[in-house]
C-alpha cells in the first residue's frame, strides 16, 4: 500500500468511527465538511429523513473567489449559517467527516459559530 491509499485508509477508519457516534436529527441536524484540495463543500443534513436541509461550496458563483485556505474558509462557514437561519436551524451536530480538527475545517466551523450557529 503506497502512501496515498494509507493516508486514504486512515481517513475512511477515522470517518465511520466518528460516524457511529455522530447522527443528524431534525432539531440538530449533521453539518458535515468535505474538503479537497481546491473546494469546501459543506451540508447540514438530516439523517433521520436521508435529505440535505442546507448546503455550500466555493463552487458556487457568489463563492467563487473564496480560495480553499484557513483564512478564507470561515466565509463559507458564515454563508452557510446564514442559509440555515433562513431555514430555521440554530443548532446542528459537527461532523469532521474524519479530518483532523485544524486548519480549514476549524475554520469553517469557527465561522459557523460567528455567523450564530451553535455546536
Amino acid at each position: 500500500m503506497d502512501r496515498i491509499e494509507l493516508k486514504k485508509a486512515q481517513r475512511s477508519r477515522r470517518r465511520f468511527r466518528v460516524r457511529k457516534k455522530i447522527y443528524g436529527t431534525p432539531e440538530r441536524p449533521r453539518m458535515t465538511v468535505f474538503r479537497s484540495n481546491r473546494h469546501v463543500y459543506i451540508q447540514v443534513i438530516d439523517d433521520t429523513a436521508g435529505k440535505t436541509l442546507v448546503s455550500a461550496s466555493n463552487l458556487e458563483k457568489e463563492l467563487a473567489s473564496v480560495k480553499n485556505t484557513v483564512g478564507e474558509a470561515g466565509k463559507i462557514g458564515e454563508v452557510v449559517a446564514q442559509r440555515m437561519k433562513q431555514a430555521n436551524i440554530t443548532k446542528v451536530v459537527f461532523d469532521r467527516n474524519g479530518y483532523l480538527y485544524h486548519g480549514v475545517i476549524k475554520a469553517v466551523a469557527d465561522g459557523a459559530r460567528r455567523a450564530g450557529i451553535e455546536f
